[in-house]
């Protein structure tokens, strides 16, 4: 672990990897030092906001020090259910690719729970993901140049939602009616890091 000043009002935390992340997070979350206003996890990093008013960054830097990170990497935020139509156009190579058929992928997908380890790419897209998933699956050779909004996806390790339009590489399972990011909601993103989700298969209601 190295902790780094980040500007003046943020420490941020260097991890080996995601778990380290996802443990030093999710012990952060329920046990915040004094003054620290806002943790937003990365891929390898944490970064630490507090509120220079009441504590300063060395005090916050030997806090996050001497936090003992939890041990499981299992979320215990609010469980977000997301209905999905598994339809998508790479489910059947994303299926060969892991060696299961179509109705393989799509039961382990929608049977374990997912975690949101961190949001980027694009407002509201949440990175998922598991202790249950057993595969790390290639992104496309040739990216789309437009992914449509709703399109549940799979890529490395991570599953996610595309919460608009965009271009993306992941490979789509499906689809889902439900928006991950609407500004007209409070709060706009539905999937935040350390919420739990479960894909709720349509095709099996």
């Amino acid at each position: 672990m190295r902790v780094l000043p980040s500007g003046t009002t943020s420490v941020l935390v260097e991890l080996d990897d995601l778990d380290e992340v996802l443990a030093l997070y999710a012990a952060l979350v329920e046990d915040p030092p004094p003054g620290v206003v806002d943790l937003v996890p990365a891929a390898r990093t944490v970064l630490v906001m507090a509120d220079p008013s009441v504590t300063s960054l060395d005090t916050v830097a030997e806090a996050v020090r001497r936090t003992t990170p939890r041990g499981d990497r299992r979320a215990v935020g609010e469980l977000v259910e997301i209905p999905v139509t598994y339809d998508g156009e790479d489910l059947e190579e994303a299926a060969r690719l892991v060696g299961v058929d179509a109705a393989g992928l799509v039961r382990r997908h929608s049977e374990i729970e997912w975690s949101v380890a961190f949001c980027g790419f694009a407002p509201g897209f949440g990175y998922l993901t598991s202790p249950d998933w057993p595969w790390d699956l290639p992104r496309r050779s040739s990216p789309r140049t437009k992914v449509p909004p709703g399109s549940v996806a799979l890529a490395g390790e991570f599953t996610g939602v595309y919460p608009r339009e965009s271009p993306g590489g992941w490979q789509l399972l499906g689809r889902t009616e439900v928006a991950v990011f609407d500004l007209a909601r409070d709060p706009a993103a539905l999937l935040v890091p350390g919420n739990r989700v479960r894909f709720i298969d349509e095709g099996r209601a």
